[in-house]
C-alpha cells in the first residue's frame, strides 16, 4: 500500500544558474529558427564558463543558404539572453563574453528518418521512453515540493528585475521538504535557499531577512511552522555566481524541469530540441494526457509512459499507472488515450500546436505546472481533453 505519511523534497534552480543559462540560450536559438520556419530542425546545445559561451549542434531549414546567412545573428541572440538574465559581472558580462558558434547542418542519416515522404508518415526523431505525471494535490495538478520550489525562485527573480531587491544576483537554488499526511501536503519541514548577492557585506542573516517575506508570500497559508528549518546561504558569502562560479551545460537539470523526482523520467532533456524530437514533444504529450485524466476525475494521481523508435511514427507502447487511485481501470484509460489523441510525432505537434517559437520561456522554473498562454505557450497544460476522455470510457 502507498505510504500516506512522509516527507518529500524537491529542488529548483533559477534562470541564472549556469545550466539554466545554457538551457535558455539553446531554446532561444530554437525559437529564432522556428520564427524563420515552423518546420525547422534544431538540436542546439550550449556550454558556458568564465567569459565564454559555446553553442553547437545541428540545425536545418528547407533553404540551407538562408540558414548560413541566419547564423550570423546567433551571437546577438546569446548576448540578449545573458543580458535579460542579468549578468554584468566582470568575468561574465553580456557585452564582453566571447561567443563561439559551432552549429552545423543536420546529419543526413538522421534527417531521412524524420522527414515525411509520400510513402511514409514522419517518424520519431529518436528512440526512447517519455513520462508524464499529474496529481490533484495542488491546483496546478503538480507535486507540491517542485511547484513551490519553482515559485520561490520565480518570485525572487521578479523582485530582482523590477528593482525592488537590487542586492540579489541572478544565480540561485531552492529546495523545500514538504510533509504529507494522509497522502496530502500539509506543511514545510525545511527550506534551503542559496542566492547570489551583489553586496559583499551581506551576511547569511541579512540575505534571509531579504528573502523571507517573498517565501512567505508564495507558500500556502499555514505551511510555514514554528519548527520549520531555514538554511539561507548556509555556506556564507555567495557573490561570484553563474558560469564564472561553475560551468554550465544544456540539459543537466531534467528533474528540475519536470516533477522534482516525484515521478519517473525517461532520461532525455528538453531545451534546444525542436518538437520532432519526442524527448520533448512526447514528454509534453504525456503530461497533457496525465493532467487531463486527473482533471477528469479518473484518478487522483496518474503516471503515463510512452515509447518510440527512431523513424517510426506510432508509439510502441502506452502505459498508465494510477497508483491505486483510479476510478476507471488503467487499461481502459490506455485505450481511451489512443482513441482521443494521435500520438505520432506529427499528431502531437498538431494537437498541441508545437511548431511555434514558444520555448525560451520554458527554460527556467519548470516546463510543467504553468498556465497556458494565449500565443500557444504551455499548450500541454490545457485541460481541453477532459470531455473526450470521459466519452471514450
Amino acid at each position: 500500500m502507498t505510504r500516506q505519511n512522509y516527507t518529500f523534497t524537491s529542488e529548483s534552480v533559477s534562470e541564472g544558474h549556469p545550466d539554466k543559462v545554457c538551457d535558455r540560450i539553446s531554446d532561444a536559438v530554437l525559437d529564432a529558427l522556428l520564427r524563420e520556419e515552423p518546420e525547422a530542425r534544431v538540436a542546439a546545445e550550449a556550454f558556458a564558463t568564465t567569459n565564454r559561451v559555446v553553442i553547437g549542434g545541428e540545425v536545418g531549414l528547407s533553404d540551407q543558404e538562408k540558414l548560413h546567412s541566419y547564423m550570423e545573428g546567433m551571437e546577438d541572440i546569446v548576448r540578449a539572453c545573458i543580458r535579460d538574465i542579468g549578468y554584468e559581472q566582470e568575468k561574465f558580462h553580456w557585452k564582453t563574453c566571447e561567443i563561439t558558434n559551432l552549429l552545423h547542418e543536420q546529419a543526413a542519416d538522421i534527417a531521412q528518418g524524420v522527414v515525411a515522404r509520400e510513402d511514409r508518415e514522419q517518424g520519431a526523431g529518436d528512440q526512447g521512453i517519455m513520462f508524464g505525471f499529474a496529481t490533484n494535490e495542488t491546483d496546478a495538478l503538480m507535486p507540491a515540493p517542485i511547484l513551490f520550489s519553482h515559485a520561490i525562485l520565480r518570485r525572487l527573480a521578479e523582485v530582482r528585475k523590477d528593482g525592488s531587491e537590487p542586492a540579489l544576483g541572478p544565480d540561485a537554488k531552492s529546495q523545500i521538504s514538504v510533509r504529507y499526511e494522509n497522502g496530502k501536503p500539509v506543511g514545510v519541514c525545511s527550506i534551503v535557499l542559496s542566492t547570489q548577492h551583489l553586496d559583499e557585506s551581506l551576511s547569511s542573516a541579512d540575505v534571509q531577512d531579504i528573502v523571507t517575506p517573498y517565501i512567505r508570500e508564495v507558500l500556502p497559508e499555514g505551511w510555514l511552522l514554528p519548527d520549520t528549518e531555514w538554511h539561507v546561504n548556509p555556506t556564507g558569502k555567495f557573490v561570484i555566481g553563474g558560469p564564472d562560479g561553475d560551468a554550465g551545460l544544456t540539459g543537466r537539470k531534467i528533474i528540475v524541469d519536470t516533477y522534482g523526482g516525484a515521478a519517473p523520467h525517461g532520461g532525455g532533456a528538453f531545451s534546444g530540441k525542436d518538437p520532432t524530437k519526442v524527448d520533448r514533444s512526447a514528454a509534453y504529450a504525456a503530461r497533457y494526457l496525465a493532467k487531463n485524466i486527473v482533471a477528469a476525475g479518473m484518478a487522483e494521481k496518474c503516471t503515463i509512459q510512452l515509447s518510440y523508435a527512431i523513424g517510426v511514427a506510432k508509439p510502441l507502447s502506452i502505459y498508465v499507472d494510477a497508483h491505486g487511485t483510479d476510478e476507471v481501470a488503467p487499461a481502459e484509460i490506455e485505450k481511451a488515450i489512443a482513441r482521443c489523441m494521435d500520438l505520432s510525432p506529427r499528431g502531437i505537434r498538431e494537437h498541441l500546436q508545437l511548431n511555434k517559437p514558444i520555448y525560451e520561456r520554458t527554460a527556467a522554473y519548470g516546463h510543467f505546472g504553468r498556465a497556458p498562454e494565449n500565443d500557444g505557450g504551455f499548450s500541454w497544460e490545457r485541460t481541453d481533453l477532459v470531455e473526450a476522455l470521459k466519452r471514450e470510457v
